[in-house]
Parts: structure tokens; C-alpha cells; sequence
């Protein structure tokens, strides 16, 4: 199920994303932090996906009860903002101006890309209501600022976020899916395809008449190499590279036409 941010009392969630200090209350010290409730609901999701993580189960993981959480986090809601926005922390500051924007553009989106499959569970979080805390909002801040260094204009440049943002969820979604389709079926990748494969061909034996562009699509399969590595399943890995690799190439075809337009 898809969440989306700002279903919670929006001064109070920014506050708590931006973690502005609140009035002093008379008593002893708080025995939580938001900040350790935060942290053990990431472990939880990391472990068990976001069915798994409740405010009783995070309490529990803390040597709390579920009701203690309140105090800190109004809900399951705001805590699911709050544990988005701080995995964001993993990607670094904005790149200096003197990095050529190519290179921190596709370093960014790697990196982006690196957070969600560390964290599958951020892919249930909408991206058409950003949660708008510190550190989502400086993951953003290092594309436009790779961005800048183009000299488009801010039509374009917006153009170019979104086609980055759908690029990176869109090949991190098929990864965590495909991971999750062979730990729940028992079937590898390869081994559902070869089954599915061989059961297709006695069901239609005039595949390959029928659909010859898609059959030559898949013609001349690239070998598996050590610099596949572990970051990606291996297709997965080329098909993002490629891809990505033409959408940096048609960013660099419009600076070009940009920089060559009278005025």
C-alpha cells in the first residue's frame, strides 16, 4: 500500500522533521529521543518491510510500550515521514560547482539508487507529496545544484529531476520486486524464466513468427562480468547503465542546443 506525506497536523510534523527544539517541560529527563525511536523503526523496516513496524513493535524494540511512543511521534503516519527523511541522510552534501554535471548528476542518482535498495520499503512512500524535511530536501538540493552548472533554464531543468526521480524508483521498484518474487515463490529469476519459457513455446509455437521485434529485442544477450558486481542483479545493472546513459545524453544534447541559441 502506497503512503503519502502530510496526513499528519502539518506544523507539528515540520517540526519534528526539522527537529525544532520544543518548549522546556518541567520533570524528569525524557527517557526516549525521537531520534532512537526513528532508528529502531528503520531497523524494523529493514528487516520486515513496513507490515512489520508498528508503534507497539518499535516500543517493544526499545524496552517500551507502544503508548510511550506517543509522546515523541504522533503516529504510525508521522513516524513512516520521519524514518523516510532520515535514510536520506546516507546521500551526501551538494557537489561543488567545479564537478562537471555530468558526473555528479550520475553519481547522485546512483547513490539515490544505492538508498532504495538498501531500504526497499521507501519505494511504498509516495513521491507525489514530498515529506519536505532537512534531508530529503538536501538530497534534492545536490541534483539542482549539479543541475545549475548546465545553464538551462528551470523548465528544463525541472524536466530533467523528474525523468531522473522516475528513472531511479522506476529500476529500484523492478529490483526490490524481483528480489522479493524469488525469496517468496522459491524460484530464481532464471529458473522461473526457464520453465516459463519452455511451457511457452508448446502453448505458442509460432511465438517467435508472431512477435519477431520482440523476439530480436532480446537477440545478443550480454555476458555476466565481474564489473556487473553485487550492486544490482546483473540486467538489471546494464539496463539502468544504458538507460540513464541516454537520458544524460539527451540532457547534454539540449545544454548544446541551449548554449548555441541566439540570446
Amino acid at each position: 500500500m502506497t503512503g503519502y506525506a502530510g496526513r499528519s497536523e502539518p506544523r507539528r510534523m515540520l517540526s519534528l522533521l526539522w527537529r525544532e527544539d520544543p518548549p522546556p517541560r518541567p520533570g524528569p529527563k525524557p527517557a526516549l529521543t525521537v531520534d532512537a525511536i526513528v532508528d529502531a523503526a528503520i531497523e524494523l523496516a529493514d528487516a520486515r518491510g513496513m507490515d512489520g513496524v508498528s508503534m507497539r513493535a518499535v516500543g517493544e524494540r526499545l524496552g517500551r510500550t507502544g503508548m510511550a511512543l506517543y509522546s515523541y511521534v504522533p503516529g504510525r503516519d508521522s513516524l513512516t515521514e520521519l524514518m523516510y527523511d532520515r535514510v536520506h541522510e546516507e546521500l551526501a552534501a551538494a557537489p561543488g560547482s567545479s564537478r562537471p554535471w555530468r558526473a555528479a548528476v550520475s553519481d547522485w542518482a546512483d547513490r539515490l539508487l544505492a538508498m532504495h535498495l538498501r531500504h526497499p520499503w521507501t519505494l511504498r512512500v509516495s513521491f507525489a507529496r514530498p515529506v519536505m524535511g532537512p534531508h530529503e530536501q538536501s538530497a534534492l538540493e545536490s541534483l539542482a545544484v549539479a543541475l545549475e552548472d548546465t545553464g538551462l533554464p528551470p523548465s528544463s531543468r525541472r524536466g530533467v529531476v523528474a525523468a531522473l526521480f522516475h528513472q531511479v524508483r522506476g529500476t529500484a521498484a523492478t529490483v526490490a520486486e524481483a528480489r522479493a518474487a524469488a525469496a517468496v515463490t522459491g524460484q530464481t529469476d532464471r529458473q522461473w524464466w526457464s520453465r516459463r519459457a519452455a511451457a511457452l513455446r508448446q502453448v505458442v509455437p509460432d511465438f517467435v513468427e508472431r512477435f519477431p521485434a520482440t523476439v530480436r529485442l532480446h537477440a545478443d544477450p550480454e555476458p555476466v562480468t565481474e564489473d556487473d558486481g553485487p550492486f544490482l542483479e546483473a540486467p538489471a545493472r546494464r539496463a539502468y547503465r544504458r538507460g540513464m546513459s541516454m537520458l544524460l545524453d539527451g540532457v547534454a544534447a539540449a545544454v548544446a542546443d541551449h548554449s548555441e541559441s541566439p540570446g
